[in-house]
């Protein structure tokens, strides 16, 4: 078996393929033949039966017919107006939008096959631009409908895919053996399926793409993916990562100097890290914990084990006002240990940011934490031994290890958490690569927070209860949602709020925190609601993670039904802190939809992270939960891990028989499904 190209054949070396038509397909992300074989339909449409005309009843149709007459009407706005004719009646095409070569082309006696939505009018039976193809050119069949971009049509692509599959027609298979529930035995023939399937096909089953031969080739990309994470694995394991002295006897300090005990959920996972850290080998593990359970306390534990062992460590967080936080609180617990922590952000200019880069390059112990920041050029750190990553969903793949590759020797040792659950089903595929923790238990005397849903028509009565809650002694927080993904949007949102309840509630200090703020105004605002000086916060979603107020035990999310369970689930999680009561309000602006409804519900009645992240997978998808959307990851060609989630399970057994096939096996596979962009592979 020959091994697989170097590169596949670009799209330039198709014939009918010039530059303009090159650079429209680099718009769908089509770069060579492999690009256009992986390029699925959006959806199939049945045009294996012709209708006669006079049975066309309002509704997409195949219909065949002679033309008798093709005329231009009307002055201000031509219409091309062409009649077909069969033996059953006859129809009339209507185009807003001609040219000469269409009309030149609709002569009388040509005889065409349309397909479109066949409509009736006072002129009778007709089709607004069809898709037309010369009877004596065109068969019946299921035709697939793919992505296209303006000036390319179906079937121009229709064509260059073909071409693509009679080039892979020649090539090597990729996998000598499958399992025997996967069939067709050959990726080739699955594809060839995939853009050209027979007529006997049913279309129900291809548009849910539930027929056995699409979710063989679901399976087949499923299983690359998760080779590659397992290559990543191997990587990993073959290195030599910093070995380090779990025995640090600051550990026991920084631990009395707690005001609180470890839970034991807590001290399981340390002692999980721990090992890790001494082992020799490069640590990749993921703690995932609900909002309030402590991994920040097991971060700052592995964090010391690192310092005592004579290594640097980092922390990166999404935001900066976490980031923040997190400084300002790691400096009061290790500051009082002697260990220097240090703060890196894209705001920070001058002597103080030529200070914090002086310290990463000197082979000192300290701790620095920071922000998207630390992926900039000049950041360099003498003895990178720990990297940790705070709401690691936030981060793309690429950035995660391009922080990874500041240190300057051995490979770091490297732990992420997330107080979003991975939903169970989806684990596997984005961090298959790495060991998983799981702190599942809250610290003692957290009383489960009640959450209440209401519409905009009860905002009066809700604000004059906020008024008698403040009134208490307590603090609460009102976040505004975000507006068609818009940051101004939202800060001018934001603001309005403000300024609308400082008008009902005169009475009430109301602070405001947003994202366009800078990052001092931010801080002393948090501060100052922190110290109790601010009764209520005023925010947007930006106080998702990291705030930590004990005394804010009522939280009122406003147009609630704009957000995901995972991210509500995030905000509800910053009340509840501290002692009494705390409650969560849901105001939502109707009609809700029914999946907004069942959102609202299930979390009003469920506080359980997982169960909340798998519903949330449900509603929304894979990409939307692990935010993938944006950083460029589980983007899949063919599979959905919601819909072939029952693969998953054989997906390990059959990597196994397939690494026993070789590395050269892997390699073909790889470079297929995931071609130049294997960047767990490639580390």
């Amino acid at each position: 078996m020959t091994a697989a190209p170097a590169a596949f054949p670009p799209v330039l070396s198709l014939k009918g393929v010039g530059p303009a038509l090159a650079a429209k397909l680099q718009r769908l992300g089509v770069m060579d033949v492999r690009d256009l074989v992986l390029l699925a339909p959006l959806r199939y449409e049945d045009r294996s039966k012709i209708t006669p005309i006079a049975s066309a009843s309002c509704g997409k149709h195949l219909i065949e017919g002679e033309v008798v007459l093709t005329d231009i009407t009307g002055r201000s706005r031509p219409l091309l107006v062409c009649r077909l004719r069969d033996a059953s009646g006859t129809l009339d095409l209507r185009f807003f939008h001609f040219n000469a070569s269409m009309r030149n082309r609709l002569l009388p006696g040509t005889r065409w096959r349309c397909f479109g939505e066949v409509k009736v009018s006072s002129f009778g039976k007709e089709m607004i631009h069809p898709q037309m193809e010369r009877a004596d050119t065109s068969l019946p069949g299921i035709v697939p409908i793919y992505p296209t971009v303006a000036g390319m049509t179906q079937k121009v692509l229709r064509r260059l895919i073909g071409q693509a599959l009679a080039w892979f027609e020649s090539r090597p298979e990729w996998l000598p053996s499958l399992p025997d529930s996967m069939v067709p035995e050959s990726t080739w023939e699955a594809l060839h399926f995939l853009h050209q399937p027979p007529l006997e096909t049913e279309v129900a089953a291809l548009n849910a793409g539930n027929h056995p031969i699409l979710k063989r080739l679901a399976w087949e990309e499923l299983l690359a993916h998760h080779l590659s994470l397992q290559s990543l694995h191997d990587f990993r394991k073959a290195g030599q990562g910093p070995k380090m002295d779990a025995s640090s006897p600051l550990i026991d300090k920084f631990l009395a100097s707690l005001p609180f005990r470890l839970t034991d959920a807590q001290r399981r996972v340390f002692a999980e890290i721990r090992s890790d850290l001494a082992s020799g080998l490069p640590m990749g593990r993921l703690v995932q914990g609900d909002v309030g359970c402590g991994k920040t306390v097991v971060a700052a534990l592995a964090a010391l084990v690192s310092h005592g062992s004579g290594y640097q460590s980092v922390l990166m967080a999404p935001t900066e006002l976490l980031a923040e936080q997190h400084f300002q609180t790691w400096r009061q617990w290790l500051s009082p240990l002697g260990i220097k922590v240090h703060l890196l952000t894209s705001k920070m200019k001058g002597k103080e940011r030529s200070e914090v880069l002086a310290a990463m390059k000197a082979p000192s112990q300290a701790i620095f934490i920071g922000t998207h920041a630390l992926f900039q050029r000049e950041v360099r750190f003498a003895r990178l031994g720990l990297v940790m990553v705070d709401e690691q969903h936030r981060f793309g793949v690429d950035q995660r290890l391009a922080l990874k590759a500041k240190g300057e020797q051995a490979i770091p040792h490297y732990l992420v958490m997330t107080a979003t659950p991975i939903p169970r089903t989806l684990a596997m595929l984005r961090y298959g690569d790495m060991a998983v923790s799981v702190i599942d238990q809250l610290p003692p005397g957290r009383q489960p927070v009640e959450t209440r849903v209401m519409g905009q028509d009860k905002r009066e009565e809700l604000i004059a209860r906020l008024q008698s809650w403040i009134e208490g002694g307590r603090q609460a927080y009102w976040v505004c949602t975000l507006i068609e993904e818009s940051q101004a949007l939202d800060c001018e949102a934001a603001q309005a709020t403000a300024a609308s309840l400082q008008e009902s509630l005169p009475g009430v200090r109301i602070g405001l925190v947003h994202g366009r703020m800078k990052a001092m105004d931010k801080e002393q605002v948090m501060n100052a609601f922190k110290q109790g000086e601010i009764d209520l916060l005023v925010a947007t979603t930006v106080i998702e993670v990291g705030v930590d107020v004990p005394n804010a035990g009522l939280m009122v999310i406003d147009n609630a039904e704009r957000l995901g369970l995972a991210q509500l689930h995030q905000l509800r999680g910053r009340v509840g802190r501290g002692p009494g009561q705390s409650y969560c309000i849901l105001l939502y602006k109707p009609p809700l939809t029914e999946i907004a409804r069942q959102r609202l519900d299930f979390l009003r009645q469920c506080r359980d992270g997982f169960a909340l992240a798998e519903k949330d997978l449900e509603l929304r998808g894979p990409g939307e939960v692990l935010g993938t959307r944006q950083s460029g990851a589980l983007q899949f060609k063919m599979a959905d891990p919601l819909r072939d989630q029952d693969l998953l399970p054989m997906i390990q057994e059959d990597a196994i028989a397939v690494r026993e096939q070789g590395a050269e096996c892997i390699y073909r596979l790889l470079k297929f499904w995931l071609g130049d962009g294997n960047q767990y592979a490639d580390v």
